[in-house]
C-alpha cells in the first residue's frame, strides 16, 4: 500500500513538472486563442493586440525553453503568431523580419508534426504568410511594378497552390509582366480545378499560346475549352477567332459542319458556322480598308503628271471574298431563325450581314461621276432590295432586345441608307438614352 502511495505521489510531481515546462507554452495558445477570437472586431483592436503580444512573449520563452523547443506544438503555434504579426505590421523592415522567423518555424513545424496534431495552427500560419505576400503583391501592382507583384504573388501561391484566387492573381500579374509562360501555367493550373471563372481562362489561354506564336497550343486550348463548356457562346466564338487568327477557319468550318450532320435541328451550330463565315467576311474588309488607305497615302503624295498606278487586283479579290462569305453566312443564320424565330444573336447577325454589303454598295454608288446615270440607278436598285431583305430581322432583333446598341446601330444604318432621317433620329434617341458603360 505505501508503494502504491509513493507511486501514485511521484506520478503526481511528475505531472506538475511537465505542466510547469509547458506553462509558457500553454500560455501563449491560450493568448492566441483569444485573439483569434476577437480578431477582426475593431472594438475589440486593443484587447486583440495585448492577446498577441503575450502570445508572442509566451512563445519566445518556450521555444528558447530546452524542455519545449522541440516540440511540434511550439513550432507550429510560433509560426501562426509571427504570421500573424506580420500581417498586421506595416512596417517594411519589421514585418519582414517577422515574416522570416514564422517562415522558418513552419518548415520546422511541417516537418515535426508528422501526426498531424497541429494541422490548424499550420494551416493558419501559412494562410497568414499567402496573406502578407498577397499584400505585398497587390501594393506592387498597384504601383505597376508587374514584376514584383508576380514575384509576390507566386510566393503567396507556392505556400497556398490550391487556392484559385492566389493563383489568378498570380496569372494576372505575370501577363502584365509579360511573363507569358508563367501565365500560361498558371492558368492551365486553373483549369484542372473547380474555379468558376475557367470559360473566361479557357478564352484568354490561346491568346497567351498565340503570343508565343504556339498556335497548335492556342487551337487546342479553345477546342478543350468548348468541349468542356460546349454551351458558352463566347467561347464558341473565341474558338472562330482563334482558328481565323491561327489559319485554320476551314478546319473549324469542317468541323462545325460534320456536327450539324449529327444534329442537324442544333439552332447554334448554324448560327456558330454563320459566325465563321461573317468574321472571314470581317477580316478580308479590314484588310480591304487597310490597301485602300494605303493605295489613297501613296496617291496623295504622288508627284502631279505622274502615271497612275495600276488597280491593286487584291482588292477586287478581297471585295469578292467579303461579299461571299457574308452570303454564306447568311444561309446559316437564316436555318437558325428558322428553327427558332426568337433566336436574338441570329437575327442581330442576319440583318448585319445582309445590310453591310448594301451599306458599302451604297456608300461606293455615291461616288459615282454624275454620268454614270444608269449604273447609279441599277446599284441604288439593288440596295433597296437588300435593305427590304434585311428589314424584318433588323426589327425583330430591336424587339427582342429593344436595349442592344449593335441591334439599334444596325436599324438606324437601314434608315439611313433609306434617306429616313425622321426614324433615324428616333433610333438615334434610344441609343442615346441607353446606360453608359
Amino acid at each position: 500500500m505505501k508503494i502504491r502511495l509513493l507511486m501514485a505521489a511521484l506520478f503526481g510531481v511528475i505531472t506538475v513538472n511537465a505542466f510547469a515546462q509547458k506553462g509558457e507554452l500553454n500560455t501563449a495558445q491560450t493568448e492566441f486563442d483569444s485573439y483569434q477570437t476577437i480578431a477582426g472586431q475593431k472594438v475589440l483592436a486593443a484587447k486583440a493586440a495585448s492577446n498577441l503580444a503575450n502570445a508572442k512573449a509566451s512563445i519566445d520563452k518556450a521555444s528558447t525553453n530546452a524542455k519545449t523547443s522541440g516540440l511540434p506544438q511550439t513550432m507550429a503555434l510560433k509560426a501562426a503568431i509571427y504570421a500573424s504579426i506580420a500581417v498586421q505590421d506595416t512596417v517594411s523592415s519589421t514585418s519582414a523580419t517577422e515574416f522570416a522567423t514564422a517562415q522558418e518555424a513552419l518548415k520546422k513545424a511541417t516537418e515535426l508534426d508528422t501526426k498531424k496534431e497541429n494541422a490548424k495552427l499550420i494551416d493558419h500560419a501559412g494562410l497568414q504568410l499567402a496573406q502578407f505576400d498577397l499584400n505585398k503583391g497587390v501594393a506592387a501592382f498597384q504601383s505597376k511594378k508587374f514584376d514584383e507583384a508576380y514575384t509576390a504573388f507566386d510566393a503567396a501561391r507556392q505556400i497556398r497552390p490550391d487556392d484559385t484566387t492566389i493563383v489568378l492573381n498570380t496569372s494576372i500579374a505575370a501577363i502584365n509582366a509579360k511573363n507569358y509562360p508563367a501565365a500560361i501555367a498558371n492558368y492551365k493550373k486553373l483549369t484542372t480545378t473547380n474555379y468558376s471563372g475557367n470559360p473566361r481562362i479557357y478564352s484568354e489561354l490561346p491568346t497567351l499560346y498565340l503570343m508565343t506564336k504556339d498556335t497548335a497550343a492556342a487551337i487546342k486550348a479553345i477546342g478543350e475549352g468548348v468541349a468542356k463548356y460546349p454551351n458558352d457562346a463566347d467561347l464558341r466564338k473565341r474558338e472562330i477567332e482563334v482558328s481565323l487568327q491561327a489559319g485554320q477557319a476551314n478546319n473549324l468550318l469542317t468541323k462545325v459542319q460534320a456536327a450539324i450532320q449529327n444534329d442537324p435541328k442544333n439552332k447554334n451550330l448554324y448560327y456558330y458556322e454563320g459566325l465563321t463565315y461573317s468574321q472571314i467576311a470581317e477580316a478580308a474588309g479590314k484588310e480591304l480598308t487597310a490597301i485602300k488607305k494605303s493605295t489613297a497615302k501613296t496617291a496623295k503624295t504622288a508627284k502631279p503628271g505622274a502615271k497612275a498606278a495600276a488597280p491593286d487586283p487584291q482588292i477586287a479579290k478581297l471585295e469578292q471574298t467579303k461579299f461571299d462569305n457574308f452570303a454564306k453566312a447568311a444561309e446559316q443564320y437564316k436555318k437558325a431563325v428558322d428553327l427558332d424565330p426568337s433566336y436574338f444573336e441570329a437575327n442581330l447577325n442576319l440583318g448585319y450581314v445582309i445590310i453591310a454589303p448594301s451599306i458599302d454598295l451604297y456608300n461606293d454608288t455615291q461616288q459615282l461621276p454624275v454620268s454614270e446615270t444608269k449604273q447609279y440607278a441599277a446599284n441604288m436598285a439593288k440596295v433597296k432590295t437588300q435593305l427590304e431583305t434585311a428589314k424584318p430581322y433588323l426589327l425583330k432583333a430591336v424587339e427582342l432586345n429593344p436595349k442592344s446598341s449593335d441591334a439599334l446601330t444596325n436599324l438606324k444604318s437601314y434608315y439611313l441608307a433609306k434617306q429616313d432621317n425622321v426614324n433615324a433620329n428616333d433610333v438615334q434617341k434610344k441609343l442615346d438614352a441607353l446606360p453608359k458603360n
